[in-house]
């Protein structure tokens, strides 16, 4: 087993690219129902994106420090670990600050900073502990989260509940990092505090997928043990789900399981289809967008509040660049749910020209 699985490169080239394509519509008045997070509970396709990209952090941890657990955390691997883990907790700050810089109401939860926070403690972990105890770890976790979601009092509120403002994870977020929250709620971040409990979970799974991965050599074996865990998976967080409704906000127990399920067949069907039967060429591009992962999830947030910012016409006829690009380019003569999606569909297609040169030139953005 080499330390670099292809079909890993292509599923993370996928999720980045599902992520420009779910983030960027043209207008998001005119959007195809399953490029929406679910309003609540429930799980759409969109909703499997964020939890994938944690998946695969665990995975990669496990192919990253497999040759480095002799050494076990030393000066120099702890060094490495939290050098990447504020790297990428900065980038998250940045993208949240550009371009007003405006400290004093920055949002500090987001998605590269929960990502750094999951790739640091599950980090640890994977160095400190064995198969077993992680998945007893994942365990304490999911419930341990559950518990406190379900069954603790809210203060000034009352009892537990699971409502997008009243819920534990919410008056959290509010007593330590109120100002700097979510701007479309500003009482309640999807990236809060409590919730990075189960999302720890989540890399977890990802670095137990890894470890099977290295363990089991035949290839049929190895696939057919993916996908019977994911069904399980699939199948304990739909039951759980019936308690603990599966949601992508909360980052509910039941949606650790069903995500993670779902995560491990998918990797497995491209593990079968791109490592073992050899067929590649059709996941050329995302194997330009994984390898640089990071840099495009980057330079697509910069790029989308420029064309937000740049402003065209004056008065009345006043618009974003983004907005003139979208009404002349696609919503002129497509209808508005495909041209909204034709606008997404270019943003991907750009920036894989871009990481296609890259690739040419053997760039590669690493943190």
């Amino acid at each position: 087993m080499t330390n670099r699985l292809y079909s890993l490169d292509v599923f993370r080239g996928i999720t980045v690219a599902a992520m420009i394509l779910v983030n960027n519509p043209g207008s998001w008045n005119s959007v195809y129902p399953p490029l929406l997070h679910a309003k609540w509970h429930g799980c759409t396709p969109t909703d499997l994106i964020f939890p994938f990209f944690l998946f695969i952090v665990g995975v990669s941890i496990h192919f990253a420090y497999q040759p480095k657990l002799n050494e076990g955390l030393t000066k120099k691997n702890v060094s490495k670990i939290l050098r990447r883990t504020v790297i990428i907790f900065l980038l998250g700050m940045m993208l949240a600050l550009v371009p007003t810089f405006n400290f004093s109401s920055v949002r500090i939860p987001g998605v590269l900073q929960r990502i750094s926070l999951v790739f640091l403690f599950c980090s640890l972990i994977y160095f400190k502990t064995n198969w077993l105890s992680q998945i007893r770890l994942a365990l304490v976790l999911l419930v341990g989260y559950f518990v406190l979601m379900t069954m603790v009092p809210v203060p000034g509120v009352g009892e537990a509940n699971l409502e997008p403002e009243k819920n534990l994870g919410a008056w959290l977020d509010r007593l330590l990092l109120n100002g700097h929250l979510w701007v479309q709620s500003k009482t309640w971040d999807p990236e809060g505090l409590l919730s990075t409990i189960p999302a720890i979970a989540t890399g977890i799974v990802g670095m137990l997928t890894g470890q099977l991965f290295s363990k089991i050599s035949a290839p049929a074996e190895k696939v057919t043990w993916l996908f019977f865990i994911g069904a399980m998976l699939i199948v304990t967080g739909l039951a759980w789900g019936l308690v603990f409704p599966i949601n992508k906000a909360l980052w509910t127990s039941s949606y650790v399981l069903y995500t993670g399920g779902i995560a491990m067949q998918f990797l497995a069907a491209c593990y079968w289809l791109i490592d073992v039967q050899g067929v590649k060429k059709w996941s050329t591009p995302f194997i330009y967008y994984g390898m640089n992962a990071i840099f495009v999830f980057v330079a697509s947030g910069l790029l989308v509040k420029a064309l937000t910012r740049i402003k065209i016409g004056e008065g009345e006829n006043e618009l974003s660049l983004w907005s003139y690009l979208y009404q002349n380019l696609y919503a002129s003569w497509l209808s508005p749910k495909n041209a909204s999606l034709g606008f997404a569909v270019t943003l991907i297609l750009f920036f894989l020209v871009i990481l296609w040169q890259m690739y040419q030139r053997k760039i590669f953005v690493k943190v």
